[in-house]
């Protein structure tokens, strides 16, 4: 849902449905809408009856959140588990920069020391 309010600005929940590759109902989507506008993620005008909604929390910071939940829910808290997790995954693809990145991003965690 949030995919669509940042790739569209703002959608109404019917918008937001249509926007989903495999939506729940619509009574669902509105749920979710005001359960993440309870939460402070998004907010809502009216207009024409409608309540248009559009992302509150930049995309950026959106994104840590969610893959920080993702990572304590399914990964026991552990960056490395998600990470071994998305590079032993056989149909995960990467090209020959994204490993390089990857590759220096693990390169500067030694140099700093990195604990964990």
């Amino acid at each position: 849902m949030m995919e669509v309010l940042y790739r569209n600005k703002s959608a109404t929940a019917a918008e937001v449905r249509a926007g989903m590759a495999d939506p729940p109902s619509y009574s669902a989507v509105r749920a979710t809408l005001r359960i993440l506008e309870e939460k402070g993620v998004v907010r809502h005008d009216e207009k024409g009856g409608a309540y248009v909604y559009m992302p509150v929390v930049p995309r950026e910071r959106a994104r840590r959140s969610a893959l920080k939940s993702l990572i304590e829910t399914f990964f026991d808290g552990s960056a490395a588990n998600a990470a071994a997790a998305l590079l032993g995954n056989a149909r995960a693809q990467f090209s020959a920069e994204e490993l390089q990145r990857l590759s220096d991003l693990i390169e500067d965690a030694k140099q700093e020391g990195n604990p964990k």
